[in-house]
């Protein structure tokens, strides 16, 4: 007989899908406790966002999984272009009952800008590629007004003010473990 309350078997669950997410490579090898305590400084700066998200490179699951466990209000699209990955994503999607709000695609971020990706709510990235291209790839994503959260480096400002001004994005108040923009009215 278990003693777990439902929010402790979702949580339990949540851990063996990143678990088995860092045997399969996908993921470094940090603990899984701090991997999730990270992934929820996401979820934190996704107040007051609603509608829908788009997880650039969701790969192994993070913060994608986490974001879509913490926050079943909103519709997640997690995309990556390896199928292996977005295979294993399919699967932990539908093993923890995701798949009501929760799609995986198989694409490269400028392939599903180009098929009509775009105009989300919000975009999340975490170890997506160099700052420029993640920024630029998640403003083709978001639509004017929309939010974009950018896993940061623990001690550095790597946003050049040219290309946020350029960008039509504005840092936002965040996590320091993240950095939150806003896209502003010239952004397309």
């Amino acid at each position: 007989m278990s003693y777990l309350t439902r929010g402790d078997e979702v949580e339990k669950n949540l851990y063996e899908a990143l678990e088995r997410s860092q045997r399969l490579g996908f993921l470094g090898d940090w603990p899984i406790p701090e991997v999730v305590e990270h992934a929820r400084a996401f979820v934190a700066a996704l107040d007051g966002v609603t509608g829908s998200v788009i997880d650039l490179g969701a790969g192994g699951g993070v913060p994608g999984l986490v974001v879509a466990t913490d926050r079943p209000d909103l519709q997640l699209t997690l995309l990556d272009r390896r199928t292996k990955r977005t295979d294993f994503l399919e699967q932990m999607v539908r093993r923890l009952d995701l798949d009501r709000h929760t799609t995986v695609m198989a694409a490269d971020v400028s392939d599903a800008i180009q098929a009509g990706y775009v105009d989300f709510d919000c975009a999340i990235a975490r170890g997506f590629g160099p700052p420029e291209f993640t920024l630029r790839a998640a403003v083709g994503c978001v639509r004017p007004g929309g939010v974009i959260v950018i896993s940061e480096p623990p001690s550095e400002d790597r946003w050049d003010p040219e290309l946020l001004n350029e960008l039509d994005v504005f840092k936002t108040p965040s996590d320091q473990r993240v950095v939150r923009f806003t896209v502003g009215t010239r952004a397309e």
